[in-house]
């Protein structure tokens, strides 16, 4: 496993003030199509967006609060949600002739853990942004405070993935948190307290990868780049140990790849034998692996900081993360004596090598054996590819590290039908978690059916 990072207890985790700043919001405007070209993204088709534009000029009068629930398959998400809201939009009133006035902008939230890796370079420019830094695992009262403030009487419409993390799959949607729809029914009981009649409006935005060119090279590339990491040496041209087609050829290296990673894992955590089991298309023993192995790397973390496995992976994912955050940041520190600070530098070590059971189980939380082998398209195998790839990068110490000679995507954005929320008020008020559980499965299905626009 990669080195703890972290070699010291710090000072607790501050909250970042959202601070906008017009300047900023000018500069990264025009800064924008120039990231995108670096990340090798181009920007395809675009629907719905003349009805966003109706919606962004109504909020701008007054009429609704406007919740952008965005899906986030990609870490370039923010982007191409830049794009969508200060090229897109702008450029569909015009052609239709809407009253928008400028800048068009959304605040929105974001991971506290973002500038603790990404440095505060990071998590300054995001506060000037206007967004809203919270922190996952725990109720952060102060975050959830300021974002409610910002939807019901900020400047601009609040943007949040209502999945709550990125899951790398462009065609798999995963589980939603039901902070949106908490946050959409604060929304609508604070205008009323205020004696408002704006609407509250949530839009569903779906963002779609795929490959600029249906070309298989990238996707041998990173193959044979993950079988040399991993040590596995191909057999000679000709020989029949794989499968003759091409598609079963490139499945099978998967397989080879995805079998040799888990058991390399499980030496480390001692898990089996240490023998290499053949794996065959469709065969159950990759899940069942992959699910023991992840259940192995929870069940350290959570030993260390004496949690109970509840929940689904992800849960426990927010659970153990926020626990080493507490052990890591501490706002006792200023008091300690000299041998206290030393051991709460210990535990700080102690806590981020324990983390790291938990980062290694995040990359692997959205994969499934059958994902490719129901569909294997060149999207897929390069979405699968590339987690495997980050997991491994990550795991070498080399985080970020780019796969060989990355291939040119084109990203599709979405706007779905527009969910009202003041309708279902009254059932919120009657029970409030079974209308925010019936929010999110409106919010999901409508997200759902625009994936398959």
């Amino acid at each position: 496993m990669p080195s703890a990072k972290v070699q010291a207890a710090q000072p607790a985790l501050g909250f970042i003030q959202p601070a906008y700043t017009p300047w900023l919001h000018r500069l990264c405007r025009l800064a924008l199509p120039a990231v995108l070209g670096s990340r090798r993204i181009g920007i395809g088709a675009v629907s719905g967006v003349v009805e966003l534009a109706e919606l962004c000029a109504a909020a701008q009068n007054g009429e609704v609060r406007l919740l952008i629930a965005f899906r986030h398959p990609s870490t370039t998400d923010p982007l191409v949600m830049a794009q969508l809201l200060w090229k897109e939009v702008p450029r569909a009133a015009r052609r239709h002739g809407i009253r928008l006035a400028h800048p068009v902008h959304s605040q929105f939230l974001y991971d506290r853990g973002i500038p603790l890796w990404a440095g505060a370079a990071a998590g300054w420019m995001l506060a000037r942004l206007g967004g809203v830094p919270i922190q996952r695992g725990r109720l952060d009262r102060r975050a959830l405070k300021t974002a409610r403030h910002l939807l019901c009487s900020g400047p601009f419409p609040l943007a949040i993935a209502p999945e709550g993390a990125t899951n790398n799959h462009d065609e798999l949607l995963g589980p939603l948190e039901p902070g949106l729809a908490q946050m959409a029914f604060w929304c609508c009981e604070d205008l009323v307290a205020e004696g408002r009649e704006e609407r509250v409006v949530i839009v569903p935005v779906v963002l779609r990868y795929s490959l600029l060119h249906r070309d298989w090279a990238p996707i041998d590339r990173l193959l044979t780049a993950l079988e040399g990491v991993l040590g596995i040496t191909l057999p000679p041209a000709g020989a029949p140990a794989l499968p003759t087609e091409e598609a079963d050829h490139r499945y099978g290296r998967l397989l080879r790849i995805s079998g040799r990673l888990l058991t390399q894992l499980e030496h480390f955590y001692r898990l089996g034998s240490g023998e290499e089991p053949g794996l065959t298309p469709g065969d159950p023993a990759l899940s069942a692996r992959l699910s023991r192995l992840q259940a192995t790397a929870l069940a350290a973390a959570e030993s260390h900081f004496d949690l109970q496995p509840r929940g689904t992976i992800l849960e426990r994912c927010r659970r153990i993360e926020q626990a080493g955050w507490q052990a890591i940041y501490r706002d006792d520190l200023a008091a300690c004596a000299p041998l206290e600070r030393s051991l709460a530098d210990w535990c700080a070590v102690e806590a981020a090598r324990h983390l790291d059971h938990m980062r290694l189980v995040e990359y692997f939380a959205s994969m499934g054996d059958a994902y490719v082998a129901e569909k294997p398209s060149v999207d897929r195998y390069l979405e699968v590819l590339l987690i495997l790839w980050d997991a491994i990068a990550w795991i070498r110490g080399r985080r970020g590290e780019r796969p060989p000679a990355p291939a040119a995507r084109q990203v599709r954005i979405i706007v779905g039908e527009p969910i009202e929320a003041g309708p279902r008020l009254a059932d919120y008020r009657r029970d409030r978690r079974l209308a925010v559980d019936q929010l999110t499965d409106v919010l999901r299905a409508s997200l759902e059916a625009a994936m398959l626009d």
